[in-house]
């Protein structure tokens, strides 16, 4: 049944669904990585100390470079949720051109003819919103979450940059 609809949304449905899949996809990813610098968190504290060291730089800037090394992925997120909703809307208005068409060349006897371009409208603007919806939700709370990694990280090495100066 819901191929039914994705084959009625056509080519704008099938290309909703892609980039909802690979949107999901890099988000199943990035919750998994986030969840497991939480849970180890320790363990990166010792690798950052370490890797300050070693390299002989200032905690502020060894934690800018693991926090942009994490965010790779996330504006992917956030395009898949700005997107969507334009598809959609793109979709309605050919379905609506689609209606239209239909109606100046065979008139409003057969309602059967011009309902496949209001359809087409639907899907696409349903499709479109359930795609973007949870990506802008998705795309904030990781956001969110490594802001608040990357604070946590500052507060941890503020002193620890302060001893070395």
């Amino acid at each position: 049944m819901i191929l039914t609809y994705i084959n009625q949304g056509g080519i704008i449905a099938w290309i909703l669904l892609a980039m909802g899949t690979f949107g999901l996809s890099i988000t199943i990813y990035k919750t998994i990585e986030f969840a497991y610098i939480l849970k180890y968190k320790q363990k990166y504290l010792s690798l950052i100390k370490e890797q300050m060291h070693k390299k002989n730089i200032f905690a502020k800037e060894y934690i800018n470079s693991f926090i942009n090394k994490k965010e790779v992925g996330l504006p992917t997120i956030r395009i898949v949720a700005t997107i969507s909703p334009l598809l959609g809307l793109l979709g309605t208005v050919i379905g609506i051109l689609i209606t239209f068409e239909t109606i100046s060349q065979s008139g409003l006897e057969n309602v059967k003819l011009f309902a496949d371009g209001i359809v087409l409208a639907l899907i696409t603007t349903i499709i479109g919103l359930i795609v973007s919806i949870p990506h802008y939700i998705a795309y904030n709370y990781l956001i969110h979450q490594l802001d608040s990694l990357q604070i946590e990280l500052e507060k941890e090495f503020l002193l620890y940059d302060k001893e070395d100066i």
